[in-house]
């Protein structure tokens, strides 16, 4: 399983907009791509007096998944966040190879 952190540091002013537009728009759009099998948007809870940071985590199934992403898709959609936060939020990306899953 192939995980795609995006870590996003937001600007207090416009975080609440943010999270909102995250949820209802940009990740509903990222998962209508069909390379995705799951997401989910963490807080975190360190205090950063810049702003709110958030990890969101998406899952596919592969590298090769989520470079077709990469070349199709992310772009695009990175284009609409900017476009609409500009320089309030700041995200970086990460991907992570899941090796083991331990549960209760």
């Amino acid at each position: 399983m192939i995980i795609y952190n995006v870590t996003c540091n937001v600007e207090h002013s416009v975080s609440e907009d943010w999270q909102k537009w995250m949820k209802e728009i940009h990740i509903p759009e990222v998962m209508k791509c069909g390379i995705f099998i799951s997401a989910n948007m963490n807080k975190v809870l360190s205090r950063n007096d810049d702003g709110d940071t958030f990890a969101i985590q998406y899952k596919c199934n592969s590298m090769k998944d989520l470079h077709q992403y990469e070349i199709k898709f992310a772009g695009e959609l990175q284009k609409k966040h900017t476009d609409r936060y500009g320089k309030k939020v700041v995200a970086f990306r990460t991907m992570l190879e899941e090796l083991d899953r331990f549960e209760k």
